[in-house]
């Protein structure tokens, strides 16, 4: 997706050859018109699965969660990362957060995925596959299908990618990184 490819290299920034800083146009800020071009190229490359439910981890996910049930006019779920005291039944499954070192519980209200509803799961990166296999658990703890999973920047020299096709998944990418080089990302 050229526009996301230009922001990237534009205003990403690169924190130790490791990490990628999108944070003032996807993540912290957002680019609104970016976030509506999202939706859109998420409801072609799907435009021939039936889809129930969209899937998410709060918070960065959110935003473009939104952009994408809006153009397959169906719900936003974000999974949270506290569960809150009007919570009594939900599916949980744990999740690290390589960025941030540290493992999340994340809920799901059973209220809001159900059995045999067609569940595509977004997400803002893709790295080593973790929130997504958290977010399959919640899934299949409903009794619901996984349709395919819509990432915006996958690091495609880490091997999320990889696990989550070697698993069935039908997996979309806006963006592929192929590493990073003396602080630049090379796509």
């Amino acid at each position: 997706m050229k526009i996301l490819e230009e922001l990237i290299i534009q205003n990403g920034k690169v924190i130790d050859n490791s990490i990628l800083k999108v944070d003032s146009f996807l993540n912290h800020q957002i680019d609104a018109n970016l976030m509506f071009e999202i939706g859109k190229e998420f409801k072609e490359r799907f435009k021939d699965k039936k889809i129930d439910k969209i899937l998410t981890i709060e918070a960065s996910g959110i935003a473009m969660g939104v952009t994408v049930a809006y153009f397959f006019g169906v719900p936003l779920v974000f999974a949270k990362k506290k569960k809150p005291v009007t919570a009594n039944s939900v599916y949980t499954s744990k999740v690290f957060s390589f960025t941030k070192k540290k493992e999340y519980d994340i809920i799901v209200s059973k209220d809001f995925i159900k059995a045999g509803e067609k569940v595509l799961i977004v997400d803002d990166f893709l790295a080593m596959g973790g929130a997504v296999i958290g977010l399959e658990s919640i899934v299949k703890q409903a009794g619901a299908e996984i349709v395919g999973v819509g990432i915006v920047i996958e690091k495609g020299f880490q091997e999320g990618a990889k696990l989550l096709r070697e698993k069935g998944l039908h997996v979309e990418s806006l963006a592929i990184i192929k590493g990073f080089e003396n602080g630049k990302v090379i796509l």
